[in-house]
């Protein structure tokens, strides 16, 4: 009986172009960026009407378009046809509007810029995936081939080049020289900052140690403190001094001077022998490791616990994990404090757009290559969601002006990049962005249990802010939407730190609304009926947080004998490389 090899070819047409398309994704395109280009094209050239349409409606914007250049070019008054929008300031130099010739130049670039983009949206046939990938992507290459990018079409930098006899420009080169050495186009410079100098001066003690975190214990400014401590849970994708930076801006010095016992994490920034750190590990050895040291020394049964973006994440993890641990009174979090986190990840805003199946394994063979996911290429990531003021800004000014970018402690902190352990980071992506399991009930199994958000039924106050592009405000609205406990939610303006670094100063500077949430609410319910206030969100949280906060004790000693002090803040961790 003879027999006869199955083919593996596709059975069908459709099966074949998957199959092609998913093999250019894994071996050419892996993270995405010209598949879905190449779909937006194909799905034009598939809808011919649609696509005449399109061209038609391109044509009279530029017959207006060309007559505006006539009249600029004659010496005649007109009307910009299209106008940078209000936070695009690549063109706020006054040559831009007051020489015909440049403003020429800056009109077809806007116009085509907006042409491309507005096409891409409204691509017919186009999964929403691919829409907002390859409008994502077309942006970037739009934004870098931008006039102001580039000397000669850089009317402002030409000029200074001449005003400065050339100086600007030998600055400029200068500059590049030192970022290619560095490997990065840099906002601030190494030597601009030191931390434990500058930055994280807050007086207080390393009071435990192993091999994920050091747990800081700040010195109290007060005889009393509440008997409820503060615990803060920081990201491990950056160091926790952003909550440390200066003393007119540190949230960890506004808490101990408001009289609270605070502690805080300092993780440890991951090397190739911590590939196998799992995410249990960060919940059992990490926040709960934090909360029982806090415990320990300020003998208090319960804390308040805050977590900042991932480290937020993985404080509703351990949350849930805790209330289906314990019994509700024995959970060792009184509060709990959320801020930019996202627990839902099904419209995480534009880094999506490195988040699919085929970047993520690109992502997995990297780490597993080195051990850790390299922090310099999360920051890149991160920078090109907002290219033209994180990049070209950079490069523009840098280059072309001959200046050195000034000293800011927010820019040095984010230039200060940490690495990721490879089976945390792989874990975390696929079960949080990818599969959105976090808020799907029991579909998690962390550390001997199933997560369900639902459990959790602690106070929740959720910070937000307005023009947060890391975690859009929206999304993160939905923790209120699952937690079982009362809820009362915060807006602040700005972005993803500066919302959270947001002192209070005299006369204010930001505005935040604020008001509690039911279950069911919306976003949209709830900034209906939300009150706005001038100022810091922090005056709120305080009102919110010392009246559960028990009693006026004496201050406990920075280290106790369990607990002893084993550095000075800022501790070790911090400043290694």
């Amino acid at each position: 009986m003879s027999t006869t090899k199955q083919s593996k070819t596709p059975a069908t047409p459709q099966a074949a172009w998957r199959a092609v398309n998913e093999a250019v994704e894994a071996k050419i395109d892996p993270i995405g960026i010209a598949t879905p280009l190449i779909h937006a094209q194909l799905a034009w050239l598939s809808h011919p009407q649609e696509m005449s349409e399109a061209l038609a409606g391109f044509a009279s914007k530029l017959w207006e378009l060309q007559t505006h250049s006539w009249h600029r070019a004659l010496g005649m008054p007109s009307k910009d046809v299209v106008s940078p929008n209000p936070d695009d300031t690549r063109f706020a130099d006054p040559i831009w509007s007051n020489s015909a010739s440049w403003d020429i130049v800056k009109e077809w670039y806007l116009m085509i810029t907006r042409q491309v983009q507005d096409m891409l949206y409204d691509t017919p046939g186009l999964s929403s995936g691919d829409r907002r990938r390859a409008a994502f992507w077309w942006r970037k290459w739009l934004n870098a081939a931008a006039p102001t990018n580039f000397l000669v079409t850089n009317p402002a930098a030409m000029q200074k080049a001449m005003e400065t006899r050339g100086e600007s420009l030998l600055k400029g080169f200068n500059n590049f020289l030192t970022d290619f050495q560095a490997g990065d186009v840099q906002m601030a410079r190494p030597t601009d900052f030191v931390v434990g100098k500058d930055l994280a001066t807050t007086p207080g003690k390393v009071v435990f140690r192993n091999r994920l975190l050091e747990v800081l214990h700040y010195t109290p400014t007060q005889d009393k403190v509440f008997e409820t401590p503060v615990v803060i849970v920081t990201p491990w994708i950056n160091k926790y001094y952003v909550l440390d930076l200066n003393p007119r801006k540190s949230m960890v010095k506004f808490l101990v001077d408001q009289g609270f016992d605070v502690y805080i994490t300092s993780w440890k920034n991951p090397t190739a022998d911590m590939r196998d750190v799992t995410f249990d590990d960060y919940l059992l050895d990490g926040i709960g490791q934090i909360i029982d040291t806090a415990r320990g020394i300020s003998g208090a049964a319960k804390v308040h616990a805050v977590g900042y973006c991932i480290g937020g994440a993985a404080l509703a993890s351990w949350l849930a994990w805790a209330n289906a641990r314990y019994e509700e009174q024995d959970v060792p979090v009184a509060t709990a404090t959320l801020l930019t986190t996202l627990v839902d990840y099904h419209k995480p805003g534009d880094i999506e757009v490195f988040l699919d199946e085929s970047s993520i394994k690109w992502l997995e063979k990297s780490m597993a290559e080195k051990g850790y996911l390299d922090g310099k290429e999360m920051a890149s990531a991160f920078r090109l969601l907002r290219s033209n003021s994180l990049v070209w800004h950079y490069v523009v000014r840098g280059y072309l002006f001959g200046e050195a970018p000034p000293p800011f402690d927010v820019l040095f902190w984010n230039m200060d990049a940490t690495r990721m352990p490879a089976a945390m980071h792989s874990w975390y992506l696929r079960n949080f962005y990818l599969e959105n399991l976090l808020i799907k009930k029991d579909a998690l199994h962390l550390a001997g249990e199933n997560i369900d958000l639902g459990r959790i039924s602690q106070p929740l106050y959720a910070v937000s802010a307005e023009d947060d592009h890391i975690a859009p405000w929206r999304q993160t609205f939905r923790i209120n939407n699952f937690v079982a406990g009362s809820r009362r939610y915060v807006l602040s303006s700005s972005g993803h730190i500066l919302g959270i670094v947001n002192p209070v100063v005299n006369p204010p500077k930001r505005d935040y609304r604020v008001g509690a949430v039911e279950r069911h609410d919306t976003p949209d319910d709830w900034y209906e009926r939300a009150e706005r206030h001038h100022g810091s969100w922090w005056e709120d949280w305080m009102a919110w947080l010392k009246p559960q906060s028990g009693r006026l004790v004496t201050a406990p000693a920075v280290a106790a004998q369990k607990f002893p002090a084993l550095a000075d803040a800022p501790g070790t961790y911090v400043i290694e490389p």
